[in-house]
């Protein structure tokens, strides 16, 4: 796999997204030991999830040109690319 080299401005929104979902699971974790309601977890984990989903889609999209890599035909870059995108799903 090709290496992904993104500006400083690129990354500065998946570190923020990532940074809120460690957030939301290290509160998930205490409303588990608190013996909270399990709907209410769910709720927050599928919160955590979704940040962390759109994280890495905010990188793919963020390095997209990068990760055609030269040489490479539009269809092959397409498959790769879908792969990396339902990786995430």
């Amino acid at each position: 796999m090709s290496e992904v080299h993104l500006t400083e401005a690129d990354l500065e929104p998946v570190v923020k997204r990532l940074r809120r979902a460690h957030g939301q699971l290290a509160g998930v974790l205490r409303m588990v030991e608190e013996g909270r309601e399990c709907g209410d977890i769910v709720t927050q984990l599928a919160a955590v999830s979704k940040a962390i989903d759109r994280a890495g889609f905010t990188m793919i999209a963020s390095g997209l040109e990068q990760c055609v890599r030269e040489g490479e035909s539009a269809s092959e870059a397409k498959v790769r690319l879908e792969k990396m995108f339902m990786a995430l799903s």
